[in-house]
């Protein structure tokens, strides 16, 4: 009879033990954590007989990364604080190959474990361990304590088992769906992430966006370095709790063992992670302080493009886990982002080299002019960076007057740059030579046909020759757009002027007028960069230059010319072709109240 009533018993168990077992199955296949299966997993092993407490625990080596633990007397799940080095101790108990049950008396076990002081407080005498082998280098682990080491008979070990074979093949799944999921996601991020980087030719713009885009998408925080100066130097930072964005900051600028890591990534030419031991003297990791206490794992990836080695791309996860997935999808990213960076770096090069070669096609200083004041500006707009044809001057008169010169080269490069040259130097030295506009004009249209180019030039030569308080102006046109002439009151005149292009036939004329610039007016020349800029509407500059002449002339005579040409950059909805300003206007001495 009680044999009977005992098989009766064990039947029972065993019917409970399978139903609460395939419940966990079905758990397993939409689990999206280990960490959460064993929950249920501690739950199904807790209601065995003689079963005290159950702990899982989940380790890489020897560092705890989480801790959960159920007991009779607490029988919901518990999370534990958790985190640090074990040592050899806890690393010794790191599956070789499959899961493996063992039993041990509480006694013999290290009592510093935190999973083995668990078991103590439960009172515990013997527990049965089985170590299950993860994806990514880590483990678990289930520790059972049983009242005595009876319990841990072979109906015990066996379940053991099968729950470390469940937790394997969740721990499976959940790596697949996430590698796939990383895929999808990291295909997306990469393409966006290229976009927000490949819109900007700006170098500090560029990185800025690059350490936006990372946080919190990829990791927790995001350091770039570049090498400036000869050392790897913080441009950009960003991280997901504000609070620590400045301390991310000053640890990227001034810790040593952090520019240690960097070069080292530099000098290897390939990405590295570092986690637990390995974190040791620097800012982070369980035995830091602060902020840096929480990383848990540290990515570096160097920036390499066309073979020059720009930089560092860091990012820190407070799970070591989330490092270890993304690790080729960031030598992605950073080959990207370097590539990016490579291309800003070479841009603002170019477009240093372009500037300095506009400066020395274009006066370094103008003139001073008794009764005048000149003013000029110079703005590069094509985005393709080639050095553009326009050019201004400004010749002092032997009778105290002053002579102006603009022009446009047609195109753009390096031709275009060679006939800027020839023609500001060609009618400056005539003119110094006592040369009239016309003559002046007629030898530098006879030079650009010798040339032979397929190019043309529009110029436009002023004198203005003082004339009691005000100055006589007299212009000659060569196919340049019409100059402007602002009066005191604000009232903006065209001076009419027409004229042949230069280079384009033997013989050519020039359209001519004259003026008079009473104290305050102005005279107003300008490159066709001026009136051709276009706003997004499709809207042309020529339609409100007038206005534009008129306000920004209201300021001071030295910055006339500049807050023209900012005017301009404003208005225009993309970079365009050059603009070229020079403005003098004649000293306000007149009394107050003279007829302009």
């Amino acid at each position: 009879m009680e044999q009977h009533e005992g098989r009766t018993a064990r039947q029972a168990d065993d019917d409970r033990w399978s139903s609460r077992l395939h419940q966990v199955w079905r758990d397993a296949d939409t689990a999206q954590d280990v960490t959460g299966l064993a929950d249920s997993l501690s739950g199904v092993l807790l209601g065995m007989p003689g079963v005290l407490a159950v702990v899982s625990t989940r380790w890489s080596g020897g560092t705890l990364h989480s801790l959960r633990s159920v007991t009779l007397a607490e029988p919901r799940p518990e999370s534990l604080p958790c985190g640090g080095d074990y040592g050899p101790s806890a690393a010794a108990g790191a599956p070789d190959g499959g899961p493996v049950v063992t039993v041990h008396e509480v006694s013999e076990l290290d009592g510093a474990l935190p999973h083995v002081r668990i078991l103590v407080a439960a009172g515990a005498r013997s527990a049965a361990e089985c170590a299950v082998p993860l994806g990514q280098g880590g483990w678990a682990s289930f520790s059972v304590g049983t009242a005595d080491r009876e319990t841990a008979d072979v109906t015990l070990r066996t379940r053991l088992k099968q729950v470390a074979e469940v937790t394997m093949v969740c721990d499976r799944r959940i790596l697949a769906r996430r590698k796939d999921e990383l895929r999808r996601v990291s295909d997306a991020f990469l393409a966006e992430a290229s976009l927000q980087m490949d819109s900007s030719l700006d170098v500090e713009r560029t990185v800025r966006r690059v350490a936006r885009t990372a946080v919190p998408a990829v990791a927790d925080g995001c350091v770039v370095h570049l090498g400036l100066s000869g050392r790897l130097t913080p441009v950009a930072s960003s991280h997901m709790d504000a609070a620590e964005q400045q301390w991310l900051g000053a640890v990227a600028a001034r810790d040593h063992w952090l520019m240690e890591v960097l070069q080292r990534a530099v000098d290897r030419g390939e990405g590295l992670v570092l986690h637990g031991e390995e974190l040791a003297g620097g800012p982070f990791g369980p035995s830091s302080s602060g902020a840096g206490h929480a990383v848990r794992a540290l990515s570096v990836n160097p920036l390499t493009a066309r073979g020059r080695a720009l930089g560092t791309l860091t990012f820190l996860y407070r799970r070591f886990d989330l490092a270890e997935e993304a690790s080729r999808f960031l030598a992605d990213l950073a080959d990207r982002a370097a590539l990016a960076i490579d291309t800003s770096v070479l841009y603002e090069q170019r477009r240093r080299h372009v500037v300095s070669l506009q400066r020395h096609l274009l006066p370094r200083a103008l003139p001073q002019i008794a009764g005048l004041t000149l003013s000029a500006a110079y703005e590069v707009g094509d985005i393709a960076l080639d050095v553009g044809g326009d050019f201004y001057d400004a010749v002092p008169g032997a009778e105290g007057g002053v002579t102006l010169l603009i022009g446009d080269v047609c195109g753009r490069g390096a031709e275009a740059a060679a006939l800027t040259g020839l023609a500001r130097h060609t009618l400056r030295t005539l003119i110094e030579d006592g040369s009239t506009p016309e003559h002046a004009l007629g030898r530098l249209n006879q030079a650009l046909m010798r040339e032979g180019t397929s190019r043309f030039v529009t110029a436009l030569v002023s004198v203005l020759v003082p004339d009691g308080q005000g100055f006589q102006l007299r212009y000659w046109s060569a196919g340049h757009v019409a100059p402007l002439l602002r009066r005191r009151s604000g009232e903006v005149e065209e001076l009419a002027a027409h004229g042949d292009l230069l280079g384009v036939l033997e013989d050519i004329e020039y359209g001519s007028g004259a003026a008079y610039l009473a104290p305050g007016d102005a005279l107003v020349l300008f490159t066709d960069g001026v009136t051709e800029a276009r706003a997004a509407d499709g809207t042309f500059f020529e339609s409100r230059l007038a206005d534009a002449v008129s306000q920004r002339g209201e300021g001071a005579a030295p910055g006339f010319a500049e807050r023209l040409a900012a005017a301009v950059v404003a208005f225009r909805a993309m970079d365009a072709d050059d603009i070229a300003v020079l403005v003098a206007r004649a000293d306000a001495t007149a009394p107050a109240g003279a007829a302009a």
